[in-house]
């Protein structure tokens, strides 16, 4: 109980209707090419084959090609080939975004990363950006956690502050940030892929994901109380990292298919997640003790 009342305390800082309202932004984009090849190119690889026909019509009304006669008003970014010019007052990285036609993947990950809120708006129509979108929100978000895990661990670095663990009595608040945390990637992963969004609306996946923190809580209990003086910070930073890393793919696989994980895909998922949030942890460790 003590556990449900400070997660509920966490989630009023987590407001689906502010993801909900990013997500339903309009914007327009002028696309800038040398050719009618390289203008296809794009279009192709940004709307394939197999998409409704209201998101390729939204798409259509989204992205603009600079050489059509509707090329005029308003525009929130510029993706313009390598090599192009492009209107002054637009800045590189900010509002204009370079592509090659040969590497239009790694285009798409500059502009997630550059600009999270407008490619949530993006996923919603642009299947390469959702999935761009949902792989980096995954890591970002257990990330966030793997930090804050080694942020409330930091009295543990030094011997002698304190004869009992920190977790007897301040673990369960970390489990409801972290938990809460869960729950508004929850929300931005639905609302990448046009999935209702909220609360009431995904109530089956916020259980499921209350329902396994206290699996992972008691596996970092155990990791940090076997390992002395702090030794267990990396471990416990890298569960938080794992099971958050395996919560996003699972979540993921059900909004963008329908169904979730199987057993054996979570067990394999969260050893592999395990081996990368050690890594992750332990330059976390360096930047908190450098900084």
């Amino acid at each position: 109980m003590n556990f449900l009342t400070q997660l509920r305390s966490s989630l009023r800082k987590v407001d689906p209707s502010e993801i909900r309202a990013l997500a339903a932004r309009r914007l327009r984009i002028l696309l800038v090419a040398s050719s009618p090849a390289s203008y296809a190119a794009v279009e192709d690889f940004l709307t394939p084959a197999g998409i409704s026909r209201s998101k390729r019509m939204e798409a259509a009304e989204t992205i603009i090609r600079a050489c059509d006669p509707d090329a005029e008003g308003k525009f929130h970014f510029i993706f313009a080939e390598r090599g192009m010019p492009a209107p002054e007052g637009w800045d590189e990285g900010v509002d204009l975004f370079r592509f090659d036609v040969k590497r239009l993947p790694q285009f798409v990950e500059r502009f997630v990363a550059a600009r999270p809120e407008e490619a949530l708006a993006l996923a919603r129509l642009l299947e390469p950006v959702r999935r761009e979108y949902a792989r980096q929100t995954i890591h970002q978000v257990a990330r966030e956690n793997a930090l804050f895990s080694i942020l409330t661990s930091l009295p543990n670095i030094v011997p002698g502050i304190t004869q009992i663990p920190w977790l007897i009595g301040e673990f369960a608040s970390d489990t409801a940030v972290l938990t809460a945390n869960q729950i508004r990637m929850a929300f931005l992963l639905a609302a990448a892929s046009d999935r209702e969004t909220g609360f009431r609306e995904q109530r089956r996946e916020i259980g499921s994901i209350i329902a396994g923190a206290w699996g992972w809580r008691a596996g970092a209990r155990q990791l940090v109380s076997k390992i002395p003086f702090g030794g267990g910070i990396i471990p416990k930073a890298a569960v938080a990292y794992a099971g958050t890393f395996v919560v996003g793919l699972a979540l993921d696989r059900l909004y963008r298919l329908g169904y979730g994980l199987s057993r054996e895909e979570r067990a394999k998922a969260y050893e592999e997640a395990y081996s990368r949030g050690r890594q992750v942890a332990s330059n976390l460790v360096r930047m908190v003790k450098a900084g």
